[in-house]
């Protein structure tokens, strides 16, 4: 069975083919009119990525959430281009027809737009960072507010993997919704760090949801955007021309993308504030929702 044919449609889900042809699936939570907050996800999630703990508590402090499909994950359009070749992630030489960050960060702003909600309170995590640090320096009249999760700059000497992790990483994708599942575990564990560990019964019913409701080929959507990455380079002098309000956040047990690179992220923003949380990694669990909106909330009842 395609992986097309097995995707559902919830009634929440909403579409949008925008002006520069992608079709972006999105949902609302919260009230119209409210501050408007927009959520990225990381590499290969989909907008479910965000618990709905997180979302409804978010939501409860009077904001207006926004989650979106990245292109090349749940609903949102798949990319037609052949994905780079493992040969071509490791030598770090993205095809000629790799879309970039820029290309994610436009979709985001012309969602915003299309929604008619005015500048918005970015909040990203990990690749999501990268998106958001992206429609901030580009598209500054979208953005009244900048948080960086657990992401970098895309400067090659900051935010490295730990070599564990690369290793999870060149693991065979995934082909079935078991092996999806068993995939999702075995790295959200060794992501997640024992003082905030993950837990294995939400994890297990997130990694199914997001098998049933992947719209296209998921392993070459990743390879897609790892690509995007890599052709995008390093953001650094394009984040000092950020203006609006930023907040970093990011774990000290980070293996996915090593302290470093919130560090160099908060170094390149003017002004932005840092905040380093104990035992975190790269995984924010519902035992860190709360800390983690606090910190969020205040940022943005700040600007």
């Amino acid at each position: 069975m395609s992986t097309t044919s097995r995707a559902t449609t919830p009634s929440h889900d909403r579409f949008i083919r925008l002006p520069n042809g992608t079709r972006v699936c999105y949902r609302l939570d919260g009230e119209a009119g409210a501050p408007p907050v927009l959520l990225l996800g990381g590499l290969g999630e989909d907008l479910t990525a965000w618990s709905p703990r997180f979302v409804s508590t978010l939501a409860s402090h009077g904001h207006l959430v926004i989650r979106m499909d990245n292109r090349d994950c749940g609903r949102s359009t798949f990319v037609p281009d052949p994905p780079p070749s493992v040969l071509r992630q490791l030598l770090v030489r993205p095809r000629d027809d790799a879309y970039t960050l820029a290309d994610l960060a436009t979709d985001g702003a012309l969602l915003l737009e299309h929604l008619g909600v005015g500048p918005a309170h970015l909040v990203g995590r990990s690749m999501g960072g990268m998106i958001a640090q992206s429609i901030a320096a580009r598209f500054p009249d979208s953005t009244r507010s900048l948080v960086s999760i657990y992401s970098t700059t895309g400067d090659p000497k900051v935010g490295r993997p730990a070599a564990s992790t690369k290793l999870l990483l060149a693991s065979p994708p995934p082909r079935t919704r078991a092996q999806a599942v068993r995939a999702h575990l075995r790295l959200t564990a060794h992501l997640a760090g024992a003082r905030y560990p993950a837990d294995e019964v939400a994890e297990a019913a997130h990694a199914v949801s997001t098998w049933d409701r992947t719209a296209g080929d998921g392993a070459a959507g990743i390879a897609r955007q790892i690509q995007a990455i890599q052709a995008s380079g390093d953001r650094t002098a394009q984040l000092g021309g950020v203006s609006a309000p930023a907040l970093v956040i990011h774990g000290d047990r980070d293996l996915m993308v090593h302290p470093t690179g919130g560090q160099a992220t908060a170094m390149a923003v003017a002004g932005a504030r840092l905040v380093v949380v104990p035992g975190m990694g790269h995984h924010l669990p519902d035992s860190l929702a709360d800390h983690v909106i606090t910190e969020i909330a205040g940022h943005i009842a700040r600007t």
